[in-house]
């Protein structure tokens, strides 16, 4: 599989894809102050997170790059890039002498059930955008120090068969077809002879700040309240998984990431990630209920997906009440209703829980943290304040 994948990798260049550039107000492309880092995948969760992050830092220059704007205003230069685009890639980044950080968290995901994210272009396209982006700026950027990627408990292998807790970065690689083995094979390779180093994290599921995404929890639990309250009806739990559970705020991987960039102690290195505690989904709940100013209830598992089928109207009453952007709610949440059931059951599944050691990143020195029910509450009244969701506070 590796290899025929390996032997498809200059296949499928997306010529008719037309991308122009569009600067925000910000630095230009040649000045530096310091550091200079460019974000694949600026929109998606943790790239949006990465670049509020990175552009509120002195001494910092960003350069976002993504296939549309980043809802954020700040100083920084966006650059609509399709990654599948490989002569595009070496007409931005055969430019880009000047960066000396990258932070890649860009990703091709295909709608649906997990079984239908394992086809082989899916492993193939996600493996030839990173290749697209870091072979012509790894010529180009002779400063480069540091090249980030993420990967994810997949890599242990969560979605096949049970793994012991806590899983460890050590540990042999689990043997199966994955993306994120492509991707660390070929920037290994790529880094040989060259002064730049790698880091890779492993975060659990991911909160943060995104729109019309594919793995983004928050939008959906956010919704799925609005469209209750405005029915005059409780949030039920829509799952039924009691597993203990770990979370990743996109805000503490960002820290993770400057903090990647510049110690010597994270060259080269493999690390989970996490907030340092756990949740169990109706554990946690009437604290989401709360926070969302709404009564829960127990009641019968559906599916979220399904759900919001039927309620696509109300959505739409509920945007017109509450002035909201007017999205509908499909382009809110994109494909995250379908990753929500998932989320909510798919633990429900496994024997052991999926939890993950964070040991070797606090001995590497890194030691931020985010306690998650304060975390959701974060991000539902950030979704209120940027028009996506109801101001119940």
């Amino acid at each position: 599989m590796k290899t025929l994948l390996l032997t498809r990798r200059s296949a499928l260049i997306n010529a008719s894809a037309v991308a122009t550039s569009t600067l925000l107000p910000g630095p230009a492309l040649g000045q530096v102050r310091g550091n200079k880092i460019l974000i694949a995948g600026a929109t998606g969760v943790v790239g949006h997170t990465a670049l509020e992050h990175f552009a509120a830092l002195s001494g910092w220059d960003v350069v976002a790059i993504s296939r549309s704007k980043p809802q954020y205003n700040a100083a920084y230069t966006h650059i609509v890039v399709d990654l599948t685009d490989e002569v595009r890639c070496r007409e931005v980044f055969g430019q880009m002498s000047d960066i000396t950080h990258v932070v890649y968290t860009a990703l091709h995901d295909r709608a649906g059930p997990i079984k239908d994210r394992q086809a082989d272009v899916q492993l193939d396209t996600n493996y030839r955008m990173l290749r697209n982006l870091l072979e012509p700026l790894k010529v180009t950027a002779k400063n480069l120090k540091s090249v980030i990627i993420l990967q994810g408990t997949k890599a242990y292998g969560v979605h096949i068969q049970p793994f012991k807790a806590p899983a460890k970065e050590r540990w042999p690689r689990f043997d199966h077809d994955n993306f994120y083995f492509l991707q660390e094979d070929y920037l290994k390779d790529a880094q040989i002879g060259q002064s730049w180093g790698w880091t890779v994290f492993r975060p659990q599921t991911i909160f943060g700040f995104a729109v019309g995404k594919s793995m983004n929890l928050i939008p959906v639990i956010g919704a799925l309240a609005a469209i209750c309250r405005e029915e005059g009806k409780p949030l039920v739990f829509p799952g039924t998984s009691n597993s203990v559970l770990e979370a990743t705020d996109s805000r503490l991987l960002a820290r993770a990431f400057e903090w990647a960039g510049i110690e010597e102690e994270a060259r080269n290195e493999i690390f989970n990630i996490a907030n340092g505690d756990i949740f169990i989904w109706p554990h946690v709940w009437p604290s989401i209920a709360d926070a969302l100013k709404i009564e829960t209830v127990e009641g019968e598992p559906f599916l979220v997906h399904q759900y919001f089928k039927d309620k696509a109207n109300v959505w739409d009453e509920v945007v017109q009440k509450h002035g909201l952007l007017p999205l509908t709610l499909s382009e809110l949440v994109g494909q995250s209703d379908f990753f929500s059931d998932v989320g909510f059951t798919f633990a429900a599944q496994q024997s052991m829980p999926g939890l993950v050691s964070t040991i070797k990143i606090r001995q590497a020195g890194f030691h931020e943290y985010f306690d998650t029910e304060d975390a959701f509450r974060y991000w539902f009244d950030l979704y209120a304040e940027r028009g996506l969701l109801p101001k119940v506070r």
